[in-house]
Protein backbone atom coordinates (compact mmCIF):
# COMPACT_ATOMS: atom_id res chain seq x y z
CA UNK A 1 0.00 0.00 0.00
CA UNK A 2 3.05 2.59 0.89
CA UNK A 3 4.32 2.02 -2.42
CA UNK A 4 1.49 2.82 -4.49
CA UNK A 5 0.70 5.38 -2.90
CA UNK A 6 4.12 6.75 -3.03
CA UNK A 7 3.91 5.81 -6.88
CA UNK A 8 0.58 7.82 -7.38
CA UNK A 9 2.14 11.19 -5.55
CA UNK A 10 4.98 10.21 -8.05
CA UNK A 11 2.59 10.34 -10.80
CA UNK A 12 0.94 14.02 -9.79
CA UNK A 13 4.39 15.51 -9.32
CA UNK A 14 5.46 14.29 -12.94
CA UNK A 15 1.93 15.39 -14.65
CA UNK A 16 2.45 19.19 -12.69
CA UNK A 17 6.34 19.37 -13.74
CA UNK A 18 5.09 18.13 -17.58
CA UNK A 19 2.33 21.75 -17.55
CA UNK A 20 4.98 23.79 -16.86
CA UNK A 21 6.20 23.62 -20.38
CA UNK A 22 10.00 24.39 -19.25
CA UNK A 23 11.72 23.31 -22.42
CA UNK A 24 14.75 21.97 -20.18
CA UNK A 25 12.85 20.50 -17.92
CA UNK A 26 11.01 18.56 -20.38
CA UNK A 27 14.46 17.21 -21.90
CA UNK A 28 15.03 16.10 -18.52
CA UNK A 29 12.44 13.61 -18.15
CA UNK A 30 12.90 12.44 -21.25
CA UNK A 31 15.80 11.44 -20.67
CA UNK A 32 15.37 9.94 -17.60
CA UNK A 33 12.24 7.97 -19.06
CA UNK A 34 14.55 6.97 -21.40
CA UNK A 35 17.05 5.31 -19.25
CA UNK A 36 14.13 3.54 -17.17
CA UNK A 37 12.52 2.49 -20.38
CA UNK A 38 15.95 0.81 -21.06
CA UNK A 39 16.55 -0.79 -18.30
CA UNK A 40 13.63 -2.89 -18.15
CA UNK A 41 14.11 -3.51 -21.36
CA UNK A 42 17.47 -4.93 -20.93
CA UNK A 43 16.02 -7.02 -17.52
CA UNK A 44 13.08 -8.51 -19.84
CA UNK A 45 15.12 -10.04 -22.02
CA UNK A 46 17.26 -12.45 -19.89
CA UNK A 47 13.85 -12.60 -16.81
CA UNK A 48 11.72 -14.48 -19.97
CA UNK A 49 14.98 -17.40 -21.07
CA UNK A 50 15.74 -18.07 -17.27
CA UNK A 51 12.23 -18.21 -16.44
CA UNK A 52 10.87 -20.49 -18.92
CA UNK A 53 14.03 -22.50 -18.61
CA UNK A 54 14.24 -23.17 -14.66
CA UNK A 55 10.91 -23.59 -14.68
CA UNK A 56 10.75 -26.62 -17.42
CA UNK A 57 13.90 -27.49 -16.29
CA UNK A 58 12.97 -27.89 -12.24
CA UNK A 59 9.54 -28.88 -12.60
CA UNK A 60 9.45 -31.39 -15.52
CA UNK A 61 7.65 -30.70 -19.18
CA UNK A 62 5.09 -33.37 -17.61
CA UNK A 63 3.49 -31.23 -14.80
CA UNK A 64 3.65 -28.25 -17.07
CA UNK A 65 1.58 -29.66 -19.72
CA UNK A 66 -1.75 -28.56 -17.82
CA UNK A 67 -0.23 -25.21 -17.22
CA UNK A 68 0.50 -24.34 -20.43
CA UNK A 69 -2.82 -25.55 -21.78
CA UNK A 70 -5.10 -23.54 -19.64
CA UNK A 71 -2.46 -20.42 -19.80
CA UNK A 72 -3.14 -20.61 -24.28
CA UNK A 73 -7.11 -21.09 -22.95
CA UNK A 74 -7.66 -18.22 -21.02
CA UNK A 75 -5.49 -16.43 -23.38
CA UNK A 76 -7.41 -17.15 -26.61
CA UNK A 77 -10.87 -16.17 -24.53
CA UNK A 78 -10.05 -13.11 -22.91
CA UNK A 79 -8.03 -12.04 -26.57
CA UNK A 80 -11.37 -12.91 -28.04
CA UNK A 81 -13.48 -11.54 -26.02
CA UNK A 82 -11.88 -7.56 -26.19
CA UNK A 83 -11.74 -8.04 -30.27
CA UNK A 84 -15.51 -9.01 -29.78
CA UNK A 85 -16.23 -5.81 -27.53
CA UNK A 86 -14.02 -3.89 -29.94
CA UNK A 87 -15.94 -5.16 -32.80
CA UNK A 88 -19.99 -4.60 -30.72
CA UNK A 89 -18.63 -0.89 -29.85
CA UNK A 90 -18.33 0.03 -33.47
CA UNK A 91 -21.38 -1.23 -34.68
CA UNK A 92 -23.13 0.74 -31.71
CA UNK A 93 -21.27 3.98 -32.00
CA UNK A 94 -20.70 3.94 -35.87
CA UNK A 95 -18.05 5.71 -36.52
CA UNK A 96 -18.56 8.32 -39.95
CA UNK A 97 -17.06 7.85 -42.90
CA UNK A 98 -14.14 11.29 -42.96
CA UNK A 99 -14.47 13.88 -45.26
CA UNK A 100 -13.50 13.58 -48.94
CA UNK A 101 -11.43 16.96 -48.55
CA UNK A 102 -9.70 15.49 -45.51
CA UNK A 103 -8.82 12.15 -46.73
CA UNK A 104 -7.52 13.75 -49.99
CA UNK A 105 -4.98 15.79 -47.53
CA UNK A 106 -3.63 13.18 -45.77
CA UNK A 107 -0.10 12.20 -45.76
CA UNK A 108 1.02 8.58 -46.25
CA UNK A 109 2.70 6.81 -43.31
CA UNK A 110 4.07 3.92 -45.21
CA UNK A 111 6.40 3.17 -47.70
CA UNK A 112 7.58 0.13 -49.69
CA UNK A 113 10.57 -0.39 -47.16
CA UNK A 114 8.19 -0.24 -43.98
CA UNK A 115 5.79 -2.90 -45.28
CA UNK A 116 8.14 -5.16 -46.28
CA UNK A 117 9.80 -4.73 -43.04
CA UNK A 118 6.71 -5.29 -41.07
CA UNK A 119 5.27 -7.87 -43.15
CA UNK A 120 3.23 -10.27 -40.54
CA UNK A 121 4.46 -13.25 -42.26
CA UNK A 122 8.37 -12.01 -42.18
CA UNK A 123 7.33 -11.70 -38.93
CA UNK A 124 6.29 -15.35 -38.59
CA UNK A 125 9.25 -16.65 -39.82
CA UNK A 126 11.28 -14.69 -38.06
CA UNK A 127 10.18 -16.75 -35.04
CA UNK A 128 12.59 -19.55 -36.31
CA UNK A 129 16.24 -18.62 -35.35
CA UNK A 130 18.95 -19.39 -37.70
CA UNK A 131 21.54 -18.66 -34.73
CA UNK A 132 21.57 -18.52 -30.95
CA UNK A 133 22.82 -14.46 -30.55
CA UNK A 134 20.16 -12.56 -32.80
CA UNK A 135 17.16 -13.57 -31.33
CA UNK A 136 19.06 -12.24 -27.71
CA UNK A 137 20.81 -8.82 -29.98
CA UNK A 138 17.27 -8.54 -31.28
CA UNK A 139 14.87 -9.33 -28.52
CA UNK A 140 12.75 -11.35 -30.34
CA UNK A 141 10.43 -13.06 -27.87
CA UNK A 142 9.13 -15.83 -29.50
CA UNK A 143 12.19 -17.04 -30.93
CA UNK A 144 13.69 -16.56 -26.85
CA UNK A 145 10.90 -18.40 -25.96
CA UNK A 146 11.42 -21.36 -28.73
CA UNK A 147 15.39 -22.02 -27.40
CA UNK A 148 14.07 -21.60 -23.83
CA UNK A 149 11.19 -24.07 -24.08
CA UNK A 150 14.05 -26.42 -26.11
CA UNK A 151 16.63 -25.96 -23.22
CA UNK A 152 14.36 -26.02 -20.61
CA UNK A 153 12.24 -29.33 -21.70
CA UNK A 154 16.02 -31.21 -22.67
CA UNK A 155 17.75 -30.30 -19.54
CA UNK A 156 14.37 -32.13 -17.84
CA UNK A 157 14.54 -34.89 -19.91
CA UNK A 158 18.59 -35.03 -19.07
CA UNK A 159 18.84 -38.10 -16.09
CA UNK A 160 19.86 -36.89 -12.26
CA UNK A 161 23.47 -36.08 -12.56
CA UNK A 162 26.23 -34.22 -11.36
CA UNK A 163 26.43 -31.96 -14.73
CA UNK A 164 22.55 -31.46 -14.86
CA UNK A 165 23.00 -30.06 -11.21
CA UNK A 166 25.34 -27.86 -11.76
CA UNK A 167 23.88 -25.92 -14.71
CA UNK A 168 20.35 -25.95 -12.89
CA UNK A 169 21.88 -24.61 -9.84
CA UNK A 170 24.05 -22.14 -12.14
CA UNK A 171 20.59 -21.07 -14.07
CA UNK A 172 18.51 -20.72 -10.86
CA UNK A 173 21.56 -18.51 -9.27
CA UNK A 174 21.31 -16.11 -12.13
CA UNK A 175 17.59 -15.55 -11.69
CA UNK A 176 18.21 -15.21 -8.34
CA UNK A 177 20.62 -12.53 -9.24
CA UNK A 178 18.42 -11.01 -12.04
CA UNK A 179 15.39 -10.89 -9.60
CA UNK A 180 18.07 -8.76 -6.57
CA UNK A 181 18.94 -6.75 -9.58
CA UNK A 182 14.68 -5.71 -10.44
CA UNK A 183 13.94 -5.05 -7.09
CA UNK A 184 16.82 -2.53 -6.89
CA UNK A 185 15.10 -0.67 -9.88
CA UNK A 186 11.69 -1.24 -9.01
CA UNK A 187 13.32 1.11 -5.35
CA UNK A 188 14.47 3.73 -7.51
CA UNK A 189 11.06 3.55 -9.78
CA UNK A 190 9.84 6.50 -8.42
CA UNK A 191 11.90 9.00 -10.01
CA UNK A 192 11.05 7.17 -13.17
CA UNK A 193 7.11 7.66 -12.73
CA UNK A 194 7.87 11.17 -12.69
CA UNK A 195 9.51 11.15 -15.34
CA UNK A 196 7.31 9.11 -17.62
CA UNK A 197 4.01 11.37 -16.07
CA UNK A 198 5.61 14.41 -16.90
CA UNK A 199 6.39 13.39 -20.76
CA UNK A 200 2.89 12.73 -20.99
CA UNK A 201 1.91 15.93 -19.48
CA UNK A 202 4.01 17.86 -21.87
CA UNK A 203 2.38 15.92 -24.91
CA UNK A 204 -1.22 16.71 -23.96
CA UNK A 205 -0.28 20.09 -22.83
CA UNK A 206 1.56 20.69 -26.12
CA UNK A 207 -2.01 19.90 -28.14
CA UNK A 208 -0.72 16.09 -29.34
CA UNK A 209 -4.24 14.85 -28.39
CA UNK A 210 -5.76 17.74 -28.78
CA UNK A 211 -7.47 17.17 -32.35
CA UNK A 212 -9.00 12.95 -32.35
CA UNK A 213 -11.48 11.55 -34.23
CA UNK A 214 -14.06 11.07 -31.74
CA UNK A 215 -15.95 7.83 -32.16
CA UNK A 216 -12.98 6.06 -33.19
CA UNK A 217 -11.31 7.18 -29.78
CA UNK A 218 -14.58 6.14 -28.00
CA UNK A 219 -14.68 2.79 -29.80
CA UNK A 220 -11.33 2.24 -29.01
CA UNK A 221 -10.84 3.14 -25.62
CA UNK A 222 -14.22 2.57 -24.90
CA UNK A 223 -13.84 -1.30 -25.47
CA UNK A 224 -10.83 -0.96 -23.45
CA UNK A 225 -12.24 0.04 -20.64
CA UNK A 226 -15.14 -2.36 -20.99
CA UNK A 227 -12.52 -5.22 -20.90
CA UNK A 228 -10.52 -3.92 -17.95
CA UNK A 229 -13.73 -3.55 -15.78
CA UNK A 230 -16.09 -5.58 -16.84
CA UNK A 231 -14.95 -8.33 -18.60
CA UNK A 232 -11.79 -9.50 -17.14
CA UNK A 233 -13.12 -9.08 -13.63
CA UNK A 234 -15.92 -11.39 -14.91
CA UNK A 235 -13.47 -13.87 -15.69
CA UNK A 236 -12.22 -13.69 -12.49
CA UNK A 237 -15.64 -14.23 -10.53
CA UNK A 238 -16.17 -17.17 -12.84
CA UNK A 239 -13.05 -18.68 -11.41
CA UNK A 240 -14.01 -18.16 -7.79
CA UNK A 241 -11.31 -15.29 -7.62
CA UNK A 242 -11.65 -11.38 -6.24
CA UNK A 243 -11.15 -9.26 -8.86
CA UNK A 244 -11.04 -6.03 -6.84
CA UNK A 245 -8.30 -8.20 -4.25
CA UNK A 246 -6.55 -9.15 -7.81
CA UNK A 247 -6.30 -5.36 -9.60
CA UNK A 248 -5.26 -4.07 -5.58
CA UNK A 249 -2.40 -6.33 -5.33
CA UNK A 250 -1.31 -5.88 -9.37
CA UNK A 251 -1.76 -1.68 -9.52
CA UNK A 252 2.15 -1.22 -9.65
CA UNK A 253 2.81 -3.43 -12.53
CA UNK A 254 -0.78 -2.27 -13.93
CA UNK A 255 1.47 1.54 -13.05
CA UNK A 256 4.20 0.62 -14.84
CA UNK A 257 2.58 -0.60 -18.51
CA UNK A 258 0.66 2.48 -18.26
CA UNK A 259 4.12 4.17 -19.13
CA UNK A 260 6.37 2.38 -20.35
CA UNK A 261 3.75 1.35 -23.16
CA UNK A 262 5.80 -2.19 -23.29
CA UNK A 263 4.24 -5.43 -21.70
CA UNK A 264 7.60 -6.94 -22.46
CA UNK A 265 9.62 -3.97 -20.54
CA UNK A 266 7.24 -4.25 -17.41
CA UNK A 267 7.71 -8.11 -17.14
CA UNK A 268 10.25 -7.72 -14.42
CA UNK A 269 7.71 -5.32 -12.30
CA UNK A 270 4.59 -7.90 -13.33
CA UNK A 271 6.41 -10.56 -12.17
CA UNK A 272 7.67 -9.15 -8.85
CA UNK A 273 4.43 -8.22 -8.19
CA UNK A 274 2.64 -11.41 -9.06
CA UNK A 275 4.80 -13.35 -6.76
CA UNK A 276 5.28 -11.10 -3.79
CA UNK A 277 1.85 -9.32 -3.81
CA UNK A 278 -0.91 -11.39 -5.15
CA UNK A 279 0.80 -14.46 -3.43
CA UNK A 280 0.85 -16.29 -6.91
CA UNK A 281 2.90 -19.76 -6.80
CA UNK A 282 6.89 -18.97 -8.19
CA UNK A 283 7.15 -21.60 -10.43
CA UNK A 284 3.37 -20.58 -12.06
CA UNK A 285 4.19 -17.05 -12.04
CA UNK A 286 7.49 -17.49 -13.63
CA UNK A 287 6.20 -19.85 -16.37
CA UNK A 288 2.81 -18.46 -17.29
CA UNK A 289 3.70 -14.59 -17.51
CA UNK A 290 6.46 -14.58 -19.67
CA UNK A 291 4.53 -16.83 -22.14
CA UNK A 292 0.98 -14.07 -21.22
CA UNK A 293 3.58 -11.02 -22.28
CA UNK A 294 4.33 -12.81 -25.52
CA UNK A 295 0.81 -14.06 -26.95
CA UNK A 296 -1.70 -12.57 -24.36
CA UNK A 297 -2.55 -9.04 -26.80
CA UNK A 298 -6.33 -8.07 -25.61
CA UNK A 299 -5.66 -4.52 -26.30
CA UNK A 300 -4.03 -5.22 -29.05
CA UNK A 301 -6.23 -7.84 -30.75
CA UNK A 302 -9.69 -4.68 -29.83
CA UNK A 303 -7.18 -2.07 -31.50
CA UNK A 304 -6.28 -4.08 -34.83
CA UNK A 305 -10.09 -4.72 -35.27
CA UNK A 306 -11.52 -1.43 -34.84
CA UNK A 307 -8.85 0.47 -36.54
CA UNK A 308 -8.84 -1.81 -39.47
CA UNK A 309 -12.45 -1.64 -39.61
CA UNK A 310 -11.94 2.49 -39.69
CA UNK A 311 -9.62 2.33 -42.22
CA UNK A 312 -11.71 -0.02 -44.64
CA UNK A 313 -14.60 2.12 -44.10
CA UNK A 314 -12.64 5.34 -45.12
CA UNK A 315 -11.79 3.47 -48.33
CA UNK A 316 -15.34 2.28 -48.97
CA UNK A 317 -15.49 -0.80 -47.86
CA UNK A 318 -18.96 -1.69 -46.77
CA UNK A 319 -18.46 -2.87 -43.07
CA UNK A 320 -20.31 -5.96 -42.69
CA UNK A 321 -21.33 -8.27 -39.84
CA UNK A 322 -19.23 -11.32 -42.67
CA UNK A 323 -16.38 -8.24 -42.19
CA UNK A 324 -16.35 -7.87 -38.46
CA UNK A 325 -16.22 -11.42 -37.82
CA UNK A 326 -13.20 -12.67 -40.34
CA UNK A 327 -11.94 -9.08 -39.09
CA UNK A 328 -11.98 -10.38 -35.90
CA UNK A 329 -10.18 -13.72 -36.31
CA UNK A 330 -7.49 -12.07 -38.30
CA UNK A 331 -7.07 -9.54 -35.29
CA UNK A 332 -6.51 -12.14 -32.49
CA UNK A 333 -4.17 -14.64 -34.70
CA UNK A 334 -2.41 -11.46 -35.20
CA UNK A 335 -2.22 -9.94 -31.84
CA UNK A 336 -1.05 -13.58 -30.48
CA UNK A 337 2.54 -13.14 -33.25
CA UNK A 338 2.51 -9.86 -32.10
CA UNK A 339 5.65 -8.20 -30.44
CA UNK A 340 5.29 -6.61 -26.37
CA UNK A 341 6.92 -3.50 -27.14
CA UNK A 342 5.91 0.00 -27.79
CA UNK A 343 3.88 1.22 -31.14
CA UNK A 344 3.80 -2.80 -32.07
CA UNK A 345 -0.07 -2.92 -32.97
CA UNK A 346 0.08 0.35 -34.54
CA UNK A 347 3.17 -0.93 -37.38
CA UNK A 348 1.35 -4.26 -37.46
CA UNK A 349 -2.06 -2.94 -38.45
CA UNK A 350 0.11 -0.79 -41.05
CA UNK A 351 1.18 -3.54 -42.76
CA UNK A 352 -2.53 -5.63 -42.64
CA UNK A 353 -3.63 -2.93 -43.89
CA UNK A 354 -1.48 -2.25 -46.35
CA UNK A 355 -1.75 -5.83 -47.52
CA UNK A 356 -5.15 -5.56 -48.53
CA UNK A 357 -4.92 -2.31 -50.62
CA UNK A 358 -6.61 0.07 -47.98
CA UNK A 359 -6.36 4.01 -47.42
CA UNK A 360 -3.19 3.60 -44.82
CA UNK A 361 -2.59 7.34 -44.73
CA UNK A 362 -5.76 7.33 -42.57
CA UNK A 363 -3.52 6.04 -39.75
CA UNK A 364 -1.74 9.64 -39.70
CA UNK A 365 -4.60 10.38 -38.09
CA UNK A 366 -4.59 8.05 -35.52
CA UNK A 367 -0.32 8.82 -35.07
CA UNK A 368 -0.72 12.02 -33.02
CA UNK A 369 -2.98 10.19 -30.54
CA UNK A 370 -1.82 6.86 -30.70
CA UNK A 371 0.33 7.53 -27.48
CA UNK A 372 -2.68 7.43 -25.21
CA UNK A 373 -4.30 4.34 -27.26
CA UNK A 374 -0.94 2.44 -26.36
CA UNK A 375 -0.64 3.05 -22.80
CA UNK A 376 -4.10 2.36 -22.00
CA UNK A 377 -3.93 -1.12 -24.06
CA UNK A 378 0.11 -2.21 -22.53
CA UNK A 379 -2.13 -1.49 -19.07
CA UNK A 380 -5.13 -3.75 -20.09
CA UNK A 381 -2.81 -6.21 -21.67
CA UNK A 382 -0.71 -6.39 -18.24
CA UNK A 383 -3.83 -6.73 -16.12
CA UNK A 384 -4.85 -9.50 -18.31
CA UNK A 385 -1.66 -11.30 -17.62
CA UNK A 386 -2.33 -11.42 -14.46
CA UNK A 387 -5.60 -12.36 -14.52
CA UNK A 388 -4.52 -15.46 -16.59
CA UNK A 389 -1.53 -16.16 -14.02
CA UNK A 390 -4.17 -15.81 -11.05
CA UNK A 391 -6.48 -17.82 -12.53
CA UNK A 392 -3.80 -20.92 -13.69
CA UNK A 393 -2.56 -20.60 -10.20
CA UNK A 394 -6.09 -20.57 -8.58
CA UNK A 395 -6.97 -23.76 -11.11
CA UNK A 396 -3.72 -25.96 -10.10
Amino acid sequence: MKRTIIWILALVVGAVLGMLGITWLDDVMNFIATIYTRLFQLLAVPTIILAVITTLATFGSKGTGKVFVRTLSYTLLTTIAAAAVGGLLYVVIAPSTLPETVLSALPSVSNEETVVELSYFDHLLSVIPNNIVKPVLEGNVLSLLLLAFAVGIGLSKLPDSENKAVVTKGLLGLQELLFLLIRWLIATLPLGIVAFSAQLSAQVSAGVIADSIGRYVLVVLGGNVIQFFVVLPLFLLLRGLNPVHVLSRMVPAVLMALFTKSSAATLPVTMETAEERLGIKRNIARFVLPICTTINMNGCAAFILVTSLFVMQQGGEPITLGTILLWLVISVVSAVGNAGVPMGCYFLTLSLMSGIGAPVAVLGIILPIYTIIDMVETAENVWSDSCVAAMVDHDL
